[in-house]
């Protein structure tokens, strides 16, 4: 069993999860790249090894937990437990209408990767991290998702209105804070990371950071020290209600 930290990155060939993967490696730490297709899984660990990082992939479709399975399996088998879980995987979906326009299938559609996903691959990991002395798990969530923030009138985000997107995302808040709730007192802490406006696949591209200055507070959840909180929302700029 190595002695270095191993964190898995779901999502992580593209976008925040690669720039995540990226600055947790230049800390020394061992990053597995999750990734749907495993071709574009093995790109972007060879990458990250190029530039001397400690780089392996695996293929992990959240939405298939034979898949998923597998992957836990696999890291067990490496390296005996796990570190960090970074559940970064998303998606917006297809939909873009008003929500009296949304049919169950839109919201499935996206609350499989963005919540069921999530589910599915922390209740295969737990196992791992709880054998972790400072496990920690962090998902990654969005401004949009705070009912306290969008249901505000003088919010900048009271007229965004993205039925999918934005209910899956409370969703995985308060998924954030039930396994804070279960895992109190243990090594393990569970966080919501927000990014911020990150241009990416997800928002074509139109976002106003990057994906490095987006994985900052990603990985400030994923290093937390023994005295940092859990059931916390946090954004750059501080915590956010939810």
């Amino acid at each position: 069993m190595t002695d270095e930290k191993i964190a898995l990155v779901t999502g992580a060939n593209k976008g925040i999860g690669f720039a995540v993967a990226r600055r947790l490696g230049e800390r020394g730490i061992v990053v597995i790249v999750g990734a749907r297709e495993e071709t574009r899984g093995k790109q972007a660990a060879d990458a990250l090894a190029a530039d001397g990082i400690a780089a392996t992939t695996l293929r992990l479709d959240v939405r298939d937990p034979a898949c998923v399975a597998e992957a836990a399996a696999e890291i067990e088998r490496r390296y005996g437990r796990l570190d960090i879980l970074v559940n970064n995987a998303g998606t917006a979906g297809s939909f873009t209408g008003p929500p009296s326009a949304a049919s169950a299938a839109d919201l499935r559609e996206v609350y499989e990767t963005n919540v069921f996903g999530v589910v599915t691959v922390t209740g295969a990991m737990l196992p791992l991290l709880r054998r972790s002395k400072a496990g920690r798990i962090v998902n990654l969530s969005s401004h949009t998702a705070s009912l306290a923030l969008t249901s505000d009138p003088g919010s900048p985000l009271a007229g965004v209105n993205m039925i999918a997107y934005q209910s899956s995302k409370t969703a995985l808040n308060a998924l954030t804070l039930a396994y804070a709730k279960e895992l109190r007192g243990t090594s393990v802490k569970v966080n919501a990371a927000l990014p911020g406006v990150v241009a990416t696949d997800i928002n074509h591209h139109r976002g106003r950071r990057t994906p490095a200055e987006g994985a900052a507070v990603v990985v400030r959840l994923a290093l937390l020290e023994e005295s940092g909180p859990s059931g916390v929302c946090l954004a750059d700029e501080g915590p956010i209600p939810w």
